[in-house]
């Protein structure tokens, strides 16, 4: 066992989180490197990941002194004495066991069904605990034995308030239970706790090592409640501080960015319609964040089709205007070319060069590209992941604007940072996320929101259609694309496999290029070689193909006004941020738009992801469903986002206390210091996408 740091005590030295973490949970007694494997499908890897492995959810399981009023098919526990002990043969394959007890509570029969063996361990006057369902026959109680322990002074799996895990194949709820009790008995003093005594006090707040065994083993709702107040408390706190470290540290340094030319004016006296409120003063945001000394690090939210790319390409001209470059890193080739024909178009009547860096472009047109932007003179990159590799360098990278941020790692966005010196940052998403995870995850980020869509958009009409209705969907489909206006639909996912969706959309658009004869039906998938997905792409926007068949790649970078319809096959096995993204390809024109999905939802789960995803059109609104719906770690996604590295901490329940927290850290009750630090670092070690640079 490590023994670095900490204080003795007791003639034990005491241990950080980060120490703990040190010790695998192999070397656990009984557990071994085989059955380590268990625990690590559970995401147990070391004891601290055991000691912070919390329940799901707690049974009461305390004893009943009387059966009397209990309903028929309600869980009891109660405390008795073995009076005798039968074994029934109901029919082949099935015994039944059952058990005489006397106690407080009265008299009752014990039933185990199936469970034969259990009688070598059942003796006449021996003390047993049971719990289960209660019913009644002639003869009086019977209890459906769930669990029990027999001769147990320290009830572990009944008689008091008993936790539930989550566990996995091969481990049962019972094995799970008996490691952790033994485990937090003897681990739980030996934390050091790294919260102040005067601040616990303070906060009224329960000490550690009383809090790690309550919060798995608590014996009443008040403790529970104490126990859990203490750990959402310290983790808020942990997490709070190393937020506010980072703030400072990426803001306190920058370069102010002073144009010398009047690009971005001219870019606007360019465009062929007006700003909307929203994107103005978001423009006033960015603007006063390039031109001060501070490093500006903006997060900008907008739903599909509100104007943030035209956001963007002003922030990127205003870097250019004051002689630094920019670079626009995008997820997808399909969304890297969309921005590049669209930027292009405005940008070559300034006098500014563009250039465009995906992994798809040859040997020698990549060599110019790397040429220019290092010699600095190419101003504008727009690029995929090919823009993190070694060889590429900036003669003078100013801004960096990351789109579709969620898509990208933590390392992927780091060597983009490391290619200038502390570069203007802005995240753009088109994924709507809730404020109240907003404020959590990107709290080391100044937020800009454009909430308002440009005049004359239209709601887009959504509808759900079982799979037995497809032909009914194609119908009104052909009465759009009879009336001059275009369709997309997007080919089911079928697992995590590019290849067998790419499969799908092939096979599909060989139907609807037989059923739509008289139409032009293209296809479009991640596959296609740059050249030809251009050109597929090209000719749906010039109008000179009429239907496009698409896997989901099209989830984003997709700008065609005439397109008023996208029918969505399988689309329980889409997401509802996916769903909405796609949704968002239609109605980017003044003509009425509609997303017809299709599909069979099998699960409560999918039909409810379906129901609210029709009912509600606002990113937003969706964004807060869907957060409800699955939580914030599976909508946010775990290797992205600090919030994921949250082992306690429930935005729902704990918002009352991200408020305390903030205030105790502003008022300067709290300084960190080098173990509190480390210990941050190793608790949230992708604290705010890993920008501490």
């Amino acid at each position: 066992m490590s023994n670095r740091g900490g204080r003795i005590i007791n003639g034990e030295r005491l241990l950080t989180g980060k120490q703990l973490a040190e010790i695998k949970i192999s070397s656990l007694p009984r557990i071994g490197d085989k059955r380590a494997k268990l625990f690590h499908k559970l995401g147990i890897y070391n004891f601290f990941d055991l000691l912070y492995y919390l329940p799901n959810r707690y049974e009461d399981r305390r004893f009943r002194e009387t059966l009397e009023g209990v309903k028929s098919g309600e869980q009891v526990t109660v405390l008795g004495r073995i009076e005798n002990i039968q074994e029934v043969r109901l029919r082949r394959n099935l015994t039944l066991l059952k058990v005489g007890l006397s106690g407080n509570f009265g008299n009752c029969t014990a039933l185990w069904f199936n469970q034969p063996f259990l009688k070598k361990s059942l003796r006449s006057g021996s003390t047993i605990a049971v719990t289960g369902k209660l019913g009644r026959d002639l003869y009086g109680y019977e209890i459906s034995v769930i669990d029990h322990e027999i001769d147990i002074k320290n009830h572990v799996h009944v008689g008091r308030i008993v936790p539930i895990y989550r566990t996995t194949e091969r481990m049962s709820q019972r094995s799970l239970r008996r490691v952790m009790y033994q485990f937090v008995a003897s681990y739980a003093d030996q934390i050091k706790d790294l919260i102040p005594p005067e601040l616990s006090s303070e906060l009224k707040l329960v000490p550690l090592a009383q809090a790690l065994k309550e919060i798995h083993f608590p014996s009443d709702q008040q403790v529970l409640s104490q126990a859990r107040e203490r750990l959402v408390c310290e983790e808020l706190l942990f997490f709070k501080i190393g937020l506010s470290e980072i703030q400072y540290s990426i803001k306190s340094d920058g370069v102010a960015c002073l144009p010398k030319a009047k690009l971005t004016e001219d870019f606007l006296s360019l465009l062929p319609f007006p700003l909307t409120g929203a994107q103005q003063d978001v423009l006033k945001e960015i603007q006063t964040d390039m031109a001060s000394s501070k490093r500006m690090y903006r997060l900008l939210q907008g739903d599909v089709g509100c104007g943030k790319t035209i956001v963007a390409l002003y922030a990127l001209l205003y870097t250019v205007a004051a002689g630094f470059q920019g670079a626009l890193m995008v997820p997808t080739e399909v969304l890297a070319e969309q921005h590049f024909l669209g930027i292009d178009k405005y940008v070559e009547q300034l006098g500014v060069s563009v250039d465009f860096l995906t992994g798809s472009l040859g040997k020698k047109e990549r060599e110019q590209c790397l040429e220019s932007l290092q010699n600095g003179t190419t101003d504008i990159i727009i690029g995929t992941h090919a823009l993190l590799q070694d060889e590429v360098a900036f003669a003078n990278l100013g801004l960096i604007v990351i789109d579709e941020q969620h898509r990208f790692g933590v390392k992927q966005r780091d060597r983009l940072l490391a290619k200038a010196n502390a570069p203007d940052v802005l995240i753009m998403t088109a994924t709507p996320i809730p404020r109240s995870l907003t404020l959590t995850v990107y709290g080391d980020l100044d937020l800009s929101v454009i909430d308002e869509l440009p005049p004359g958009r239209k709601e887009i009409k959504t509808y759900f259609m079982p799979v037995s209705e497809k032909n009914r969907v194609y119908g009104f489909v052909r009465t759009e694309l009879e009336k001059g206006r275009q369709a997309f639909v997007v080919c089911p996912l079928i697992e995590e496999s590019e290849h067998l969706d790419v499969e799908a959309a092939i096979v599909r658009h060989q139907e609807l290029s037989s059923e739509f004869s008289e139409f032009q039906v293209a296809l479009l998938h991640g596959k296609l070689k740059f050249a030809e997905k251009e050109r597929v792409m090209n000719d749906f926007r010039r109008g000179n193909s009429d239907l496009l068949v698409a896997t989901s790649v099209i989830e984003v970078g997709i700008d065609v006004p005439n397109a008023t319809i996208i029918v969505i096959e399988g689309v329980e096995r889409f997401g509802l941020a996916q769903l909405h993204q796609l949704r968002g390809r239609v109605g980017r024109g003044t003509q009425e738009s509609f997303c017809v999905l299709i599909g069979n939802p099998q699960t409560e789960e999918a039909r409810e992801r379906i129901k609210i995803f029709v009912q509600n059109h606002d990113g937003f609104q969706v964004a807060e469903k869907d957060l409800v719906l699955r939580g914030p770690g599976e909508l946010l996604g775990t290797k992205q986002h600090g919030y994921s590295d949250f082992r306690v901490v429930d935005i729902f329940r704990d918002t009352a206390y991200f408020k305390k927290i903030e205030n105790l850290i502003k008022n300067g009750e709290i300084h960190p210091n080098d173990e509190l630090s480390e210990e941050i670092d190793f608790r949230f070690p992708l604290l705010i996408y890993g920008m501490k640079m």
